[in-house]
């Protein structure tokens, strides 16, 4: 059985920057909205961006990175992952953190970026090399 979609509800502060950002730039189709909020198909998951006073999130040190301790993401294909790569680097979207690959020759080996949505909501995309190893300690 295929995991059921999840559904994340985070702080924006600007929603025409979501939407931008999201729908723009990701290229999210946008489902319902309101005043206050606006829904995306983030990749076959359902993301709600809510108008709210937001702060940058603390960071943790993992592998030599400042990754911030909230943040969300997907888990790519391998090659979908480098596109991804290589379409926010041509979009001028600022990297948190630039595509790298983390714990190389470790069971955990992975690629992983960091960035930031207009709210400063921290998305992580990475992909396994051995997607059979998500979980592997």
């Amino acid at each position: 059985m295929s995991a059921p979609p999840f559904h994340l509800a985070i702080p924006v502060h600007d929603l025409e920057a979501a939407r931008a950002f999201y729908g723009g730039v990701l290229g999210c189709r946008e489902g319902r909205a309101a005043e206050r909020w606006v829904d995306f198909d983030f990749f076959g998951h359902q993301l709600s961006c809510h108008l709210a006073d937001v702060d940058p999130p603390p960071t943790n040190e993992v592998d030599g990175d400042a990754v911030p301790v909230r943040h969300f993401g997907l888990v790519l294909p391998w090659d979908e992952w480098e596109r991804q790569a290589r379409h926010l680097e041509a979009a001028g979207v600022r990297f948190l953190i630039r595509p790298r690959v983390r714990f190389a020759g470790q069971p955990g080996e992975q690629g992983t970026l960091f960035v930031r949505d207009p709210s400063g909501n921290a998305i992580e995309l990475k992909s396994f090399r051995d997607p059979a190893r998500l979980f592997a300690r």
